[in-house]
């Protein structure tokens, strides 16, 4: 069974910067919205996986199907690669509720909560010396006691209700942009719940609250915490 660790974190928080540090000839990335890796020389660290380049590293496919693919993949075929970055994970739910948008009934918004589930549980399928990272989205809500909450980005209440997303990981990260009293930006990544969040990870696996926000380092941690 691979561990899996989802990230959540608000739009230009530096989650799919948190990849660079990852070591490419051991990294396979899902990047879902297809779009460029916001670090110097990704191109070259990272190529697409085609016919012509079976030793790729880079896939941009969407679907709960193809993303499955991918993994089992990886999992058969790459036992080289030990990390799998899903990026933009919420863009494969609005991608098909997009693409069906026509449809009537709620049948669609089920199957696409089945979709998300079956991404999400796939790791227990996969290599013991696999991590699955799943980079996505953060959205506010408010719960049923009427209080603010932040959680992983879906496409509405009917996904919600059919499925909690955060429930199907023990690892939770938030990303955060966060300014100190000089001005200085620093990203971080939250390792536990604040009250408002949905964050959380096995006591005394992070040394602090707040760690960086580098993959890397959340993956060195994992590993030291399971010798």
């Amino acid at each position: 069974m691979a561990q899996s660790i989802l990230i959540i974190a608000e739009s230009g928080s530096g989650k799919s910067t948190s990849i660079e540090n990852l070591n490419p000839k051991e990294t396979f990335v899902i990047n879902i919205a297809n779009k460029p890796l916001p670090f110097k020389g990704w191109k070259s660290k990272y190529v697409t996986l085609s016919k012509e380049t079976p030793e790729g590293n880079l896939s941009n496919t969407g679907t709960p199907q193809g993303i499955i693919k991918a993994l089992e993949h990886v999992n058969t075929s790459r036992p080289e690669i030990k990390n799998i970055v899903i990026d933009d994970w919420q863009y494969m739910s609005s991608f098909e509720y997009f693409d069906r948008a026509t449809e009537k009934g709620y049948d669609k918004f089920t199957q696409i909560a089945s979709g998300l589930a079956a991404v999400a549980k796939k790791p227990k399928d996969l290599r013991d010396d696999l991590m699955v990272f799943f980079l996505t989205h953060a959205e506010e809500s408010i719960d049923m006691d009427g209080k603010r909450r932040v959680k992983a980005k879906t496409i509405g209440k009917m996904i919600d209700t059919a499925l909690t997303l955060e429930g199907l990981f023990s690892i939770v990260l938030f990303g955060k942009v966060k300014k100190d009293k000089d001005g200085n930006i620093r990203y971080v990544f939250e390792t536990q719940n604040n009250g408002e969040n949905t964050c959380k990870s096995p006591k005394g696996m992070f040394e602090s609250f707040e760690i960086p926000n580098d993959l890397q380092y959340v993956r060195n941690s994992i590993l030291e915490y399971e010798k």
